[in-house]
């Protein structure tokens, strides 16, 4: 058994008979292994999807969420060590004086 190179994937994928059949034949006829026949239809298809109109917005927003929930996990951690800057006081901010206000008026 060989080593995985680095940077690369292993993807084990389920193909219907019939599908599987007409693939193994393309790849001989074109004279290229099924793994390489397989990336060349990745690229195809990533090609592909890059060029659709709403791809941009889609991987910008896709983009964003990743940033939120990164925040949002940086900001837990830091609070757990006490290293956030934006850290929850420990006592209870000074309500009262709002309070006192509304009922002595």
């Amino acid at each position: 058994m060989t080593e995985p190179r680095s940077g690369v994937k292993t993807l084990g994928i389920k193909l219907p008979d019939a599908l599987h059949a007409q693939f193994t034949l393309v790849a001989q006829l074109d004279g290229i292994s099924l793994g390489d026949a397989v990336l060349r239809a990745v690229e195809l298809y990533v090609s592909t999807k890059r060029q659709e109109p709403d791809f941009a917005a889609r991987a910008s927003a896709a983009l964003e969420e990743i940033e939120r929930e990164a925040a949002a996990r940086r900001g837990a951690i830091e609070g757990l060590l006490g290293t956030s800057p934006d850290q929850p006081e420990t006592s209870p901010k000074p309500t009262s004086r709002s309070r006192k206000t509304a009922t002595d008026e």
